[in-house]
C-alpha cells in the first residue's frame, strides 16, 4: 500500500460554543464544559480521522471495506480545571503512528490559541479479519519526532502489560508497603490478625464503591451497529465523577485519563454493569477505577468490555486515605500507586 502524510489525515473542527442552542449540552452546573461529552467528540474525531488515513473515499461515500474500532485511549492530560462554556472550542489532530493495522491519533482542544486537552488514541482496522494499513510516511524532523515518540508509545505499553499485577507479583517494596498498611490496620489489643481497625482519616476501599446500570439502546450505536465507545466513555466518567464527589466530599477536578482498554464491543440491548472504586489516593489527588461489564441476561453471564482509569485532584483539600482489605484490593491499590506516580 502507498504510504500516507501526517497532513493528509490531518482534520479541525470548532465546536460552536458561542450558539447557546449547542452550549445547552456542553455546559455542566460548575458553569464548565462537560468533559465526558467532550471524551466521546474526541473518539468520534479519532474514527475519522483514522478513515481518512486508511481509506480516503469513505469521507465522501460512507462506505468503506474496513471496521475501524477503538483499541484503546492511552492518554488523556487536561490542562486546565476550568473550560470556558462561552469560547469557542477547536478539535483538531492526525495520525502521528502506524503499525501493520493500527493507528497512534494525537489530538488536542484549543480555547483562544491555547491548548486546553491533549489526546492519544488507539485505533485497529479490521476487514474480515486484521487488516493491513497504509504506513506512514516521514517528511519533517518534526515529524520523525512524533513517529518516534509512537513508538516510545507502543514499547511503553508492552513494558506495562509485562509488568502488570495479573501477569507478575508486586515489587519487594511493593510488598513490604502492602504489609506495613496491613499492620497498620491491626488491633494491637487483639494480636489477632483478623482484628482489623480503620486508621483515622481512612476509609476501607470497598466502602468507595458506586454502581450504575446502563440500557444500551440503538440511539447510541456506532456504524457497526454496537454501543459507540465515546457513549461508554462519556457514561463511565459521569460515574467515576460522582464516586469522586461522594469521596472527597467536595468538588473534584478530573486531570488525567489513562489506559482505557476495550476488551469486547457493547451490543445494542445488551446491560451494561459499571461499577466505579476509588484505588488510591494521596493528599488532595486520587483514582478512580470503572469496571464495565456485558451482561447476558438471559444466560446470568457477564463479560468485562472496558476498564477506566481517572485521575482526579481537589484542589488543597486533603481527602481520605484508602485503605485496602483484602489481597485482590491491595493489588488494585498498587495498580492505582503506579498510575499516579
Amino acid at each position: 500500500l502507498a504510504p500516507r502524510k501526517m497532513k493528509d489525515s490531518f482534520q479541525t473542527v470548532q465546536i460552536p460554543l458561542t450558539d447557546k442552542s449547542i452550549r445547552e449540552k456542553y455546559i455542566n452546573i460548575h458553569g464548565s464544559v462537560r468533559f465526558g461529552i467532550l471524551m466521546e467528540d474526541l473518539d468520534l474525531l479519532a474514527g475519522y480521522i483514522s478513515y481518512s488515513h486508511c481509506d480516503q473515499s469513505v469521507l465522501q461515500t460512507g462506505i468503506s471495506p474496513l471496521s475501524i474500532v477503538t483499541a484503546m485511549v492511552d492518554e488523556i492530560k487536561i490542562h486546565h480545571d476550568h473550560i470556558d462554556p462561552t469560547v469557542d472550542i477547536i478539535m483538531a489532530g492526525h495520525v502521528t503512528w502506524t503499525g501493520r493495522s493500527s493507528l497512534e491519533i494525537s489530538m488536542w482542544l484549543e480555547q483562544n490559541g491555547e491548548k486546553v486537552v491533549d489526546a492519544e488514541f488507539v485505533m485497529v482496522a479490521r476487514d474480515s479479519e486484521t487488516a493491513v494499513i497504509h504506513p506512514l510516511e516521514v517528511t519533517t524532523e518534526e515529524e520523525s519526532k512524533l513517529f518516534e515518540l509512537g513508538n516510545q508509545h507502543k514499547k511503553q505499553r508492552l513494558m506495562e502489560a509485562q509488568e502488570s499485577l495479573f501477569e507478575n507479583p508486586p515489587t519487594i517494596d511493593e510488598r513490604q508497603l502492602v504489609h506495613q498498611i496491613f499492620l497498620k490496620t491491626l488491633n494491637p489489643r487483639s494480636k489477632s490478625f483478623r482484628s482489623r481497625i480503620l486508621p483515622e482519616g481512612s476509609l476501607w476501599m470497598d466502602s468507595t464503591r458506586l454502581k450504575n446500570a446502563v440500557v444500551c439502546f440503538p440511539e447510541k450505536r456506532n456504524i457497526h451497529n454496537k454501543v459507540f465507545g465515546g457513549y461508554l466513555m462519556r457514561k463511565a466518567f459521569e460515574l467515576a465523577w460522582a464516586n469522586a464527589c461522594v469521596f472527597s466530599s467536595n468538588r473534584p477536578n478530573v486531570v488525567a485519563v489513562d489506559d482505557i482498554f476495550f476488551h469486547c464491543p457493547v451490543p445494542i440491548g445488551s446491560l451494561l454493569l459499571m461499577s466505579s472504586q476509588i484505588s488510591y489516593s494521596d493528599g488532595n489527588r486520587f483514582v478512580a477505577r470503572v469496571h464495565a461489564e456485558v451482561m447476558d441476561t438471559l444466560q446470568g453471564i457477564s463479560t468485562t468490555s472496558n476498564v477506566f482509569h481517572f485521575t482526579f485532584t481537589c484542589g488543597d483539600s486533603q481527602v481520605p486515605t484508602v485503605v485496602p482489605k483484602t489481597y485482590g484490593e491491595s493489588m488494585l491499590y498498587l495498580d492505582g500507586l503506579r498510575r499516579l506516580k
